[in-house]
């Protein structure tokens, strides 16, 4: 699997910011709902979805039931004070067919204006054939069921604040990253793990056009800081590409296709949550050159064992004079803890800092750090501490055995 977000989009709008929320495990699914308010006292709360592509599989589904929110951060599914907004039918959604900002709708609702601190997304459990949660990986026709945890079902909950007032709409945006969210397990088995963040309302970020002769090679576009993929997508059928809904800041844009070399763009600003930095243009679009490919394969182990935290795996290179990126990454198996990550390019990368001026001027990076060929390692898990391995070579040979042992 390859380190890409996947996102999964609350959208309402209003003018008041909602503040982040920070999601979490927990139960849900109650039905009551509050006493209507007076219509000069109702807002109104609407619901999409969004989504980058999931690293490893060609379909990632999930069927929404509904949508619930409390002004309460402790209340139950038995309290009271729930407004819903039910999906009905609930609605099965591919979140890879959502890229470069696209939103799907699921509803809308009146909301009394006031402040709220919990938010929960309901998914329908699987049943009968058990494919209302499921996945297709790559290079397989099947779809496989998605384990979906009781939590999950009942309600991923989210718990922070943000208000509604009276005769406006609010604006939520969350961010399901499909990468860290589906968790092998296992004889071909897949699990269910959410892990969902608040991005911004409006549509900003970077955007810019790849060939058209890379697509059909798995071409990933994504905005990273300091080693972390913020943001993910695949480009169009015309080779066009967006990341979209950015916190205004600078990234570093990695762009990787099978059997080429990385391009680095560094220090892409991002000014406001209105405004959108262009990287290339349809007539000169950005051309990344051919490399061989190479494989880093292994185990992480971790003391305690965990049932439920995955470890991830990135594969990380550093510029002399630039940034470090993440050119692939992987979740471990959460029964054996194996990683593969495949179509490591040999070639040294290709970087240009960023400028306005195009087309951007790239060229190969001799001095990165490990060297040519080499990868730094990092193995991860939440609440254990992260190991490192460097100049791991891919020159000579494709590289097995590469372990880790975790502890906290």
């Amino acid at each position: 699997m390859h380190a890409h977000f996947t996102r999964l989009g609350l959208f309402a709008s209003t003018t008041i910011a909602a503040a982040t929320l920070v999601a979490c495990g927990g139960g849900g699914g109650g039905s009551s709902t509050p006493t209507p308010a007076p219509t000069s006292t109702m807002g109104t709360l609407g619901v999409s979805m969004t989504d980058a592509p999931a690293c490893g599989f060609d379909a990632v589904n999930v069927t929404v039931n509904k949508v619930r929110v409390n002004q309460s951060a402790t209340a139950s599914d038995t309290d009271g004070g729930w407004t819903d907004i039910t999906l009905s039918p609930a609605k099965k959604i591919n979140l890879l067919n959502l890229t470069n900002g696209v939103l799907e709708s699921l509803g809308n609702t009146p909301l009394a204006a006031g402040h709220y601190s919990q938010l929960r997304l309901v998914l329908d459990a699987n049943a009968g054939t058990g494919l209302a949660n499921s996945v297709i990986p790559t290079g397989s026709s099947a779809e496989v069921t998605l384990v979906t945890p009781s939590a999950t079902q009942s309600g991923i909950k989210l718990v922070n604040e943000f208000d509604v007032v009276a005769g406006q709409r609010v604006d939520l945006v969350l961010d399901f990253n499909a990468c860290k969210s589906v968790v092998t397990t296992g004889n071909g088995k897949y699990m269910l793990k959410p892990v969902v963040k608040v991005i911004p309302t409006a549509v900003n970020g970077i955007s810019g056009f790849v060939s058209t002769a890379l697509l059909g090679s798995h071409v990933m576009v994504s905005a990273q800081q300091n080693g972390v993929v913020i943001s993910s997508t695949v480009p169009s059928a015309t080779g066009e590409f967006f990341l979209a809904r950015l916190v205004p800041g600078g990234y570093d844009v990695v762009i990787t296709a099978d059997d080429r070399a990385a391009s680095v763009v560094g220090a892409v600003p991002v000014a406001t949550t209105t405004s959108t930095t262009a990287l290339s243009t349809a007539a000169a679009p950005i051309v990344l050159a051919a490399s061989t490919s190479g494989s880093i394969s292994g185990s992480v182990t971790m003391t305690p064992a965990s049932a439920t935290e995955p470890a991830y795996v990135a594969a990380k290179q550093s510029f002399a004079a630039g940034p470090t990126v993440t050119i692939k990454s992987q979740g471990a198996d959460l029964t054996t803890g194996a990683y593969t990550l495949t179509q490591l390019p040999v070639a040294a990368p290709q970087y240009s800092v960023y400028g306005a001026t195009l087309p951007l001027v790239f060229a190969q990076n001799l001095t990165s750090t490990p060297g040519t060929g080499k990868y730094k390692l990092e193995a991860s898990a939440t609440g254990y501490t992260t190991k490192s391995l460097s100049a791991v070579d891919l020159t000579v040979a494709n590289q097995s055995n590469v372990n880790f042992a975790l502890v906290p």
